[in-house]
């Protein structure tokens, strides 16, 4: 954890964490909902940090009128040149060399890049905020009234779970994360000064400056939204040189569904290399469910009550995993892929699973697997993750289906078993012997 830092400026305090002691630096321009001082207190969060300080010092801020600055003038036509402002006085402070910098908030860092070439060394722009009105070579339908709806619905949802939990669906389910996320926006800056603020980013029209940018740019697209997918592209046409990157995803957050393609995509740019993943291993025992005939079922169901019934789903897997102290790894759509450092455990949380699905009305089938994995980043592989998976796609509709390396490993345990044969598992070396978890 980072001390939180003041730079004094004509203009009144800015608050900031410098992070890492890599060889770059890099300015980073945080979403309307982040203070700085809020920046570890989520674990998601602090691995993205954790990463960016693995190739980076990265730097952190609060412009004047959020977290722990001292407040801002509210000039409408000064919105984005405020915070540039802002931003100078921040790498002053710090005697930084020219930077890099990465905006994950509005547009300021186009303008900072466009204002200040020689002290940018490269921009990464992600998820842009919104250039909303219309011209001749950017229509759009937003009318005046329609924002004022936007804005009046942020006013209202601001610093509420109602809010966080649209902001970022992949973790709804997460009360901790969801409580986090409002405090975050509450802790910024009041939902007042929130509604004038994202009123200011969509007034300023930036577009007039995008020819201007001269530093290498990289636009990062994250989300499967048309608007923001077109807004992205949009930037890439107008500054010279300038490469785009699509992540799919559903969060609005940065650092929650998509961080780590964002992350490689970030180092690459700006350092020309992408480091080696870092590997670990360990023996873990690996589950695999999936939901049987999911395809059919969202056909008959409809997409809303299969979306409801897939949430219903998602929260009971959660419950037992956290109940029998399993790690879950993803979700893939229809199916969890999760692992336990011990196989009789796994075993009781599958059965556990495919008892509490049933009441939705719904089957899974479940496949265990026991053997080394390797840990890379957020996610796991190797062989045994491989043969885990081979196996679950073999069991029949409300089985748990093991390999023969976790049937010998709970000998002795009472759970009892009966033989399903032998198998050759597709890219797997040898026959495996398989075995269904009959109590």
């Amino acid at each position: 954890m980072v001390e939180t830092q003041y730079a004094d400026t004509p203009h009144g305090k800015i608050a900031y964490q410098a992070i890492g002691d890599g060889p770059l630096d890099v300015l980073v321009h945080t979403p309307l909902f982040l203070p700085v001082d809020m920046l570890w207190e989520e674990p998601t969060l602090v691995r993205f940090l954790d990463r960016l300080s693995s190739f980076c010092r990265h730097i952190w801020f609060d412009p004047r009128g959020r977290g722990a600055s001292d407040p801002g003038p509210h000039a409408e036509g000064r919105f984005f040149e405020n915070i540039v402002e802002d931003m100078v006085s921040v790498l002053d402070t710090l005697e930084s060399k020219p930077a890099a910098v990465l905006d994950l908030g509005t547009s300021a860092g186009l303008l900072f890049a466009a204002t200040h070439p020689e002290r940018t060394t490269a921009l990464v722009v992600s998820h842009p905020v919104h250039f909303f009105w219309p011209s001749e070579s950017y229509p759009t339908e937003t009318t005046d009234d329609e924002l004022e709806q936007i804005l009046l619905r942020v006013r209202r949802g601001w610093g509420t779970t109602r809010r966080a939990q649209r902001l970022a669906p992949s973790a709804a389910h997460d009360a901790s994360f969801v409580r986090w996320l409002a405090r975050c926006e509450r802790l910024s800056c009041p939902p007042e000064e929130a509604t004038w603020r994202m009123r200011g980013t969509y007034l300023n029209d930036l577009r007039f400056m995008l020819p201007t940018v001269s530093v290498p740019t990289l636009v990062v697209s994250s989300g499967r939204r048309e608007r923001a997918i077109a807004e992205c592209r949009y930037l890439v046409d107008h500054i010279e040189g300038a490469r785009l990157i699509e992540i799919a995803g559903d969060d609005f957050i940065f650092f929650a569904d998509k961080a780590a393609p964002m992350l490689d995509a970030v180092e690459e740019f700006l350092t020309g290399r992408l480091r080696p993943p870092d590997i670990d291993r360990v023996l873990a025992t690996v589950l695999f469910t999936d939901v049987v005939g999911s395809t059919g079922q969202a056909v008959r169901l409809g997409d809303r009550r299969w979306r409801e019934l897939l949430a219903a789903h998602d929260a009971r897997v959660r419950g037992e995993l956290e109940r029998f102290r399993g790690r879950e790894v993803k979700s893939m759509g229809d199916g969890f892929l999760a692992i336990f450092d011990g196989p009789g455990r796994a075993i009781r949380a599958a059965g556990a699973i495919r008892d509490s699905i049933q009441g939705l009305g719904i089957q899974i089938r479940a496949g265990l697997h026991t053997g080394e994995v390797e840990l890379i980043e957020n996610d796991i592989g190797g062989i045994a993750v491989h043969i885990g998976q081979r196996v679950s796609a073999l069991a029949s509709p409300d089985e748990v289906l093991v390999s023969s390396t976790v049937r010998d490993l709970v000998a002795g345990s009472g759970i009892e078993f009966e033989d399903r044969g032998e198998y050759q598992l597709k890219g797997v070396p040898d026959p495996w012997r398989l075995f269904a978890v009959s109590s």
